[in-house]
């Protein structure tokens, strides 16, 4: 039987010319990536309040540009690497957090998105904001090279900036925090501002009688505290190993939600944890149930809590991001990062009953009420100027095109539909699989 969390299917955008818009309106193109929720959830939040502003919003998923359901492998090997072989990611992610980014593989594939996200834009669109990283490094070099004659901006998603998250050519780069902008300005990133989050309103701090409305409408424990444990969409990482310690602390009772891992849900059942989700469309409404979130990757979760005024600890966070998120949360204040399973009781107490949870509390408020939001940024570079080509439009040659096909296509099975095989590499040579890492991302040293 479906849990009865689960969400009805949505239907991708299609990624068609834009209908003709009104005398006096603007038109703004939104490209994320159904890559877990974080980038969607971010694209959502934009097209609301840009909405709201009067704006007419076209939104696109990146991976629906790529070639030879590209896109799918991407997504694909991206989630296997995380299940499988966790370390792995954590070698890619570096490899990749490079000076010299992209790599060649990685340039093969973004290039094949080049023409279908032109004809996918609406020849009224004043505007493009990526909330994908990949998107914007297409997006990027289609303004560098004179082909996108509108703005394009990156919002960025994740508290700590990797390297290819910042592409040349982008005009402005929005963070929610200083420490990411910081981050993105180190790296040459043009136009930082800090913008702040853009979460659903219903993130917003409970009131004394909504908590206990919401604990009986889910089922949970009147009077005990609950730490909400969640690890994304995709419910990835020890999140099992997670929920037994926190009950092992008897500090707070685990409320875990796995997102679409209806396997982790069953396994959690399986181990005895009592309080178990799938896919919850009323997040708003658990957070507002519990006490404290426990989270892995730093992601999209982790502001709404901030917003729903629940203190923030990252625990057993997933490789790459997830570690680099963690360390930029808790250098900013609003989140603590356990690092043992010794630190687990004692910080939760000091979340749960402490002078450190009022802190993190209106920390988590102020990063939410602080901020201008995007908008601003956005509304000015609406009427900007195209910067000038570097150099003339090229014309591509047939066999030229059918050559960058078939070595998108070839560099794509290679370094993202063979994840498995990778995976296993990884675990029975972690040497040998950092130098494929290198090898990707056009690292030859």
């Amino acid at each position: 039987m479906p849990d009865r969390h689960d969400p009805l299917p949505v239907p991708t955008p299609p990624l068609s010319a834009a209908p003709p818009q009104e005398p006096g309106t603007r038109r703004i193109a939104v490209i994320s990536a159904s890559v877990g929720a974080g980038h969607d959830g971010a694209a959502a939040g934009l097209t609301d309040r840009l909405t709201a502003r009067g704006f007419l919003v076209d939104r696109y998923d990146f991976l629906d540009l790529l070639p030879a359901h590209a896109g799918k492998l991407l997504c694909g090997g991206y989630h296997r690497l995380l299940t499988w072989a966790p370390e792995g990611y954590q070698r890619l992610y570096k490899a990749t957090d490079q000076p010299s980014r992209p790599g060649a593989v990685w340039r093969a594939l973004f290039r094949s998105a080049e023409q279908p996200m032109l004809r996918a834009l609406g020849p009224d669109t004043c505007a493009v904001i990526s909330t994908y990283p990949g998107a914007s490094q297409v997006l990027g070099t289609l303004r560098r090279r004179g082909l996108l004659q509108v703005p394009a901006l990156t919002y960025l998603t994740d508290f700590s900036v990797h390297a290819m998250w910042v592409a040349p050519g982008i005009d402005a780069h929005l963070a929610v925090h200083a420490i990411p902008a910081a981050q993105a300005h180190a790296q040459g990133a043009a136009g930082v501002t800090v913008a702040g989050p853009v979460t659903d309103p219903r993130f917003a701090p409970t009131t004394g009688s909504q908590r206990p409305a919401a604990r009986a409408r889910f089922g949970l424990p009147e009077h005990a505290p609950l730490a909400l444990l969640v690890a994304g969409s995709w419910g990835v990482g020890p999140v099992r190993r997670a929920a037994a310690e926190i009950r092992e602390t008897g500090v707070a009772v685990p409320v875990v939600v796995c997102g679409r891992n209806h396997t982790l849900a069953e396994q959690l059942r399986q181990d005895g944890v009592e309080h178990v989700f799938g896919w919850v469309d009323d997040m708003p409404g658990l957070m507002h149930a519990c006490d404290v979130l426990v989270q892995n990757a730093g992601g999209l979760t982790s502001l709404e809590a901030l917003a729903a005024g629940l203190p923030v600890a990252s625990y057993r966070c997933i490789p790459g991001h997830g570690r680099t998120n963690a360390q930029a949360l808790e250098e900013a204040g609003l989140a603590a990062w356990i690092r043992t399973p010794e630190d687990l009781g004692p910080v939760l107490t000091e979340l749960l009953r402490g002078e450190r949870s009022q802190a993190q509390r209106a920390a988590g408020i102020a990063l939410h009420r602080s901020a201008p939001g995007p908008l601003p940024a956005i509304a000015a570079r609406c009427g900007s100027a195209p910067p000038p080509p570097l150099s003339s439009r090229t014309v591509r040659r047939p066999g030229r095109r059918r050559l960058a096909l078939t070595a998108t296509t070839v560099a794509t099975t290679v370094s993202l539909g063979v994840a498995a095989p990778l995976a296993y590499a990884y675990s029975e040579a972690p040497a040998r699989f950092t130098a494929v890492a290198h090898y990707l991302d056009g690292d030859r040293r």
